[in-house]
């Protein structure tokens, strides 16, 4: 079997950074939901001390974001790239390649932009 092409790799890179960053949003939806449940609890002497960790928690999330976005930006600019020098070069890549790329560029840029 061949190994994949480098629009194939480009294209499975981009989906695979388009999903870690939605796992960060899930992540992160969750952490806020376990502070607000800490947070109407009563009670419970070690609340505090949960509160703090979840919080921190949260704060380190939110931190990965931004790199995560720079990262989807740049494997759009590959992609992108890995498209147009297929086209230069007569579009040797399968069509089920290309098409998967240009969903994959379509996920990824909607994703940026709901983000922001």
């Amino acid at each position: 079997m061949a190994p994949p092409s480098k629009l194939a790799v480009a294209t499975s890179s981009l989906t695979r950074l388009v999903k870690e960053e939605a796992s960060y949003h899930k992540e992160m939806a969750e952490q806020e939901a376990r502070i607000k449940k800490i947070q109407e609890s009563t009670g419970d002497e070690n609340a505090e001390y949960q509160l703090k960790q979840e919080r921190q928690g949260l704060e380190e999330t939110k931190k990965v974001i931004p790199s995560m976005h720079e990262k989807i930006s740049q494997a759009i600019q590959k992609l992108e790239d890995e498209m147009q020098s297929n086209t230069d070069n007569g579009g040797e890549a399968p069509a089920v390649e290309v098409t998967k790329a240009e969903d994959a560029l379509a996920s990824a840029k909607q994703a940026l932009v709901e983000v922001s």
